[in-house]
């Protein structure tokens, strides 16, 4: 897929995949075999009819491909940029096991995004009549809003209630515009709101009113609680307290809701402005970070994690994007402690390393600290 270039993303927000051109999304298209137990819609969480809508690509109806999806998803737009496709509706794909190489499989939720950008509009999702019963969602993060969609879809009236002041979740606030613009969010906020749900703002369920008050006093007959992990977790070591030391809930929240990366040229938030930048982890929320710290001016960008490469849960295209935005990975590595400054701000981590050993309970070898093995890292 056309990317932008390392070079000029690494100064800006704008998204980084630009997207298939209609030649090449009905070229992508025409790789689909149509298999008739078509293992793709198995692979699917929702079990959109994959064949057929990639079948209305090839055709040019774009319009009707994006109508099939619909049927069972009200986020393609979404899903076809962050859902990890290669473990789900790609792995079983069976031009990918021909060769051996889920990456050969037929890139389904490109051909998704495709869809949702070039028949973006048309007719709206088919909403029963009237049941007259309320629901009452928790939440417009991803979770919330199918639910919302569903249920009204279903004829109930529905109300979403949103601590924050914009809607969308981690969509909006943990996943960076880079790889998500948050227009296309709201894009499918619109669409719920033109359905008939309610979207009601700075609501604090629990504070604001209970879940008991919105089922006993203010008349909904069901509650759906999609609150999202909105609390950090720390490693709990030495140094987390120093400043300088974020969670990533805090670091994206502060770069991607409050757009602290204008600096002041449109929102207040502050955000620290560093030369070095540690980011420990592997999976999709360290590549955020990281490559946040690199279009927030960083100079240099380390990627800690303690086991190797074909270990990270990241998708590999975030990987990839990753290493060609400048970030640096040291694998087999983790903090040992953070050090300070005499006026509590960190000046470095203590690192380990680490070799392989056997598998632990999530199936991938568990990481083995070297003895002695400690170095320091400036950051």
């Amino acid at each position: 897929m056309p990317c932008q270039d390392p070079a000029e993303r690494r100064r800006n927000v704008n998204e980084v995949a630009l997207g298939y051109t209609e030649t090449q999304a009905r070229l992508e298209a025409l790789r689909c075999l149509q298999c008739k137990n078509a293992p793709c819609v198995q692979g699917c969480p929702v079990r959109i009819r994959i064949p057929a809508f990639i079948a209305r690509i090839v055709e040019g109806d774009y319009r009707g491909a994006l109508e099939i999806i619909r049927e069972n998803s009200l986020l393609p737009a979404v899903c076809g940029r962050v859902c990890p496709q290669e473990v789900q509706c790609q792995l079983p794909c069976t031009v990918g096991r021909k060769f051996k190489d889920v990456g050969m499989s037929v890139s389904i939720g490109r051909l998704e995004r495709f869809a949702a950008d070039h028949a973006a509009g048309g007719e709206l999702p088919a909403v029963a009549p009237e049941t007259g019963r309320r629901v009452a969602v928790i939440g417009s993060g991803p979770g919330g809003i199918v639910v919302a969609a569903d249920t009204r879809r279903a004829g109930h009236h529905v109300t979403v209630f949103e601590a924050f002041h914009k809607p969308g979740g981690v969509m909006v606030y943990g996943i960076p515009e880079f790889r998500l613009p948050k227009a296309i969010v709201q894009r499918e906020i619109d669409l719920l709101e033109e359905m008939g749900v309610e979207m009601v703002y700075n609501f604090i369920v629990g504070r604001t009113r209970t879940i008991q008050q919105l089922m006993n006093e203010d008349g909904y007959d069901a509650v759906f609680i999609g609150v999202g992990a909105g609390l950090p977790r720390f490693m709990g070591i030495e140094g987390e307290q120093l400043v300088g030391v974020y969670s990533a809930n805090e670091y994206l929240t502060r770069a991607n809701l409050m757009k602290a990366y204008q600096f002041g040229r449109g929102a207040d938030t502050p955000i620290a402005r560093s030369r070095r930048v540690a980011v420990v982890g592997g999976g999709n929320v360290a590549m955020d970070a990281a490559r946040t710290a690199v279009r927030l001016g960083t100079e240099r960008v380390y990627l800690v994690y303690r086991r190797s490469e074909k270990e990270m849960p990241a998708r590999v295209e975030e990987v990839h994007h990753a290493k060609e935005e400048g970030v640096v990975f040291h694998t087999l590595q983790n903090p040992k402690r953070i050090l300070g400054t005499g006026d509590g701000r960190v000046a470095g981590v203590e690192c380990l390393r680490y070799e392989l050993g056997e598998p632990d309970e999530s199936g991938r070898r568990r990481p083995v600290p070297l003895a002695g093995s400690e170095f320091q890292l400036e950051v």
